[in-house]
């Protein structure tokens, strides 16, 4: 069974997936006009003052538990790191080149790069058909699919495909890699971590997207500083190696020897498949999240989750990256995943180094349990309001594929995720191809507002008459 599902991945992944996503990258680059590049100090400016706004706000809030609140930009934002920002950062980049060799991490680079461009489309168009729930809003691909291409059937074929992708096949990543790192470490049996892993997970899922998006504002930010110091650190330590590093990632991604050899195909897919896993940019996951928060304009959530992929690949993984390559120990035979992560930092760092990791991993994916789990519930609630389905998906999300993950064995948890992954990117790819032009013409006139002054543009429903009858918000 395991063969067969890498097979079907490897054809989906070498055939079909690569050329898309790229394509898609930089058909959405263009036609934006490069906005990952030329509004990178408004995506900071936009992420700084919602946290800023965030702090307070909750400071003003404190022990009003029953009281309506909505979710903020950053803790949007926050949340939708802590799915991205988990295995895939230090289990996923170590595996893309135990397989793929050091030219994946340039392959990486680039889906970021571009694909960010593709993350700002999916998110501002989550935001534009986002609807009001509760004290939040809710919406996704599975909305704008609906609302947008008026497709019932494709939208929740989505629905169905992310909740088996995140809530459930994801999960179990995370778990296999908080467990493999912890017994790397302590020694401790899989089977304890992992029913601990559950209990803390369901306590907090089951309290909703508030409890979600409070634990990860705080969870996310120091997990991913506290690792980027360590890395730069190590890389301050190795300042001579930096250059053979760039070096062997150029090379190894477009050498003469690698065409030759066949391996530049492998670099390239894992590459590609390892930074999807890690950014999840065009996947249609982060749009979920993005669509909880409550904003001026779409463009302005559109915008900080752009910024969310460069801080997941280009900062974070090449973190990991670095660190590996640093350590030459990728060339190990049968080294790969969160152990080869452990033995590079302790190559470096000495016994702490797999310790630290171990906490690390725990923070990361623990987090990424919990957001991924929020993208199903997401997507159960388009599909059906009974409760008795939530309940038993919760159940089957933070405690079965927790534990499931924990006893599997790395090769078929990760086959499990990425033929699922090909499935359900693919279908949100087609979604945004279609629906594109109405984030460009958002895009525009944000950039028309803030030219003519405004500093704060806003966005009314009416600015789009021709779908106006299919935006619920935006009055």
């Amino acid at each position: 069974m395991n063969e067969l599902i890498t097979t079907v991945n490897d054809v989906i992944w070498s055939y079909v997936l690569i050329v898309a996503l790229v394509g898609c990258g930089i058909w959405f680059t263009w036609r934006t006009r490069f906005v990952q590049f030329r509004m990178v100090g408004e995506m900071i400016r936009l992420l700084t003052e919602s946290a800023v706004d965030t702090v307070g706000e909750q400071v003003k809030n404190k022990g009003t538990e029953g009281k309506k609140r909505h979710i903020s930009s950053f803790q949007a934002f926050a949340v939708s790191v802590a799915t991205r920002v988990g295995t895939g950062n230090l289990a996923g980049v170590a595996s893309a080149i135990a397989i793929g060799g050091p030219g994946a991490v340039f392959w990486m680079w680039l889906i970021a790069l571009m694909g960010s461009a593709t993350a700002f489309v999916e998110s501002t168009l989550a935001q534009l058909y986002k609807q009001k729930h509760k004290d939040s809003f809710i919406g996704g691909p599975a909305y704008y699919i609906q609302k947008g291409l008026k497709q019932r059937w494709m939208a929740v074929l989505f629905a169905i495909l992310i909740t088996c992708q995140f809530g459930l096949s994801n999960n179990s990543i995370q778990a296999n890699t908080i467990c493999g790192a912890m017994h790397e470490a302590f020694g401790l049996s899989p089977v304890w971590v992992g029913a601990v892993l559950a209990a803390m997970a369901l306590f907090i899922v089951f309290g909703g997207i508030q409890r979600i998006a409070h634990v990860s504002s705080i969870l996310v930010p120091v997990m991913a500083i506290g690792y980027v110091i360590l890395a730069i650190v190590i890389i301050i330590m190795n300042i001579h190696l930096i250059p053979h590093v760039f070096k062997v990632i150029v090379l190894d991604a477009f050498g003469f020897s690698q065409i030759a050899g066949g391996s530049i195909g492998a670099a390239m897919m894992n590459g590609i498949k390892r930074g999807l896993f890690s950014n999840e940019a065009g996947e249609g996951s982060a749009p979920n999240v993005a669509a909880t928060a409550s904003t001026t304009h779409p463009v302005k959530q559109g915008l900080i989750q752009a910024l969310g992929v460069f801080t997941d690949t280009l900062l974070v993984c090449s973190c990991t990256a670095f660190i590996i390559l640093i350590s030459g120990l990728y060339q190990v035979p049968g080294l790969n995943g969160i152990a080869l992560t452990q033995s590079a930092l302790q190559n470096e760092v000495g016994s702490i180094g797999p310790v630290f990791i171990a906490i690390a991993i725990f923070l990361f994916a623990f987090s990424s349990i919990i957001g991924n789990y929020y993208y199903g519930e997401a997507n159960i609630r388009f599909i059906t309001p009974n409760t008795k389905v939530m309940t038993a998906y919760r159940i089957a999300s933070a405690g079965l594929m927790v534990i499931f993950g924990s006893l599997a064995s790395f090769e078929l948890v990760w086959n499990i995720v990425d033929f699922f992954m090909a499935f359900l990117t693919a279908c949100n790819l087609v979604a945004i191809i279609l629906l594109g032009r109405y984030a460009f013409r958002l895009l525009d006139d944000y950039r028309q507002q803030k030219r003519n002054g405004i500093k704060e543009p806003v966005f009314h429903r009416s600015q789009l008459p021709e779908i106006e009858s299919d935006i619920e918000c935006w009055e």
